[in-house]
């Protein structure tokens, strides 16, 4: 298997190796995560739901900005009502959901996520939380995708091009996991990387980020324009 410098395996996927289309049914856990949700980030104030649906029904519940919180928080729910296909040793990780914050001036609704600028975090969360069942692989704790291969930025407006997984920060550790009779579910938040940041991760792991995202105040909500915690400064005219 293909190994990064820091000595986590990569995965590389192509069209040939997804599932075919298997029309999904109802979830299973909606009841539980709704009520998770609300116990722990906030009154949930729309779902948008899908129409069609390959492998698992995603849905995105949307808890809007308050004076406390003062960002949109999206969760998916319906990932979990299909076990990944996790190595073996970590089967109790086979259950997750996904989330990502937004600042409050983003804009929401059907209208505007015609607007690809303003849809694409919702895109991304969709996709993520359907891509281990398509592809029969398993999403965790610092796993990174790009966006293409290449990695592009994912709008025009930032130069953001992957993203990262992580437990949240802002909800506390509580949120992170739902047990339920037969499952655990386990959510992880969406961290958008520059380039920079995805090597640095890749050569010597998730941990290489952690420092430089506490100086930056690097955090579960979107800046689309945050600081490049990776990128080395000049000095003197020099790198």
């Amino acid at each position: 298997m293909e190994k990064s410098k820091s000595g986590s395996p990569i995965y590389r996927y192509d069209e040939t190796d997804k599932n075919k289309f298997e029309v999904a049914s109802g979830e299973s856990s909606l009841e539980a995560i709704s009520s998770h949700i609300e116990n722990h980030v906030g009154k949930i104030d729309m779902v948008f739901h899908e129409i069609v649906s390959d492998q698992v029904h995603i849905d995105i519940h949307w808890v809007k900005p308050t004076k406390e919180k003062p960002y949109h928080t999206l969760i998916t729910s319906g990932m979990s009502d299909k076990p990944m296909n996790t190595p073996e040793g970590i089967e109790n990780y086979e259950y997750a959901e996904l989330s990502i914050c937004l600042p409050e001036d983003w804009k929401i609704s059907e209208e505007n996520f015609k607007d690809e600028s303003n849809y694409w975090p919702v895109r991304w969360l969709k996709f993520l939380a359907r891509f281990p069942h398509e592809y029969n692989t398993w999403l965790g704790y610092g796993h990174t995708l790009p966006n293409g291969d290449p990695a592009k930025p994912f709008d025009a407006k930032t130069k953001l091009s992957s993203v990262v997984l992580l437990p949240s920060i802002v909800f506390g550790e509580q949120f992170n996991t739902l047990q339920l009779e037969h499952k655990s579910i386990h959510f992880y938040t969406l961290i958008p990387l520059y380039q920079e940041e995805l090597d640095l991760k890749m050569t010597k792991g998730v941990e290489s980020l952690f420092d430089g995202f506490g100086k930056h105040n690097v955090s579960d909500i979107l800046d689309i324009n945050r600081p490049n915690v990776a990128k080395r400064k000049k000095l003197f005219g020099l790198f």
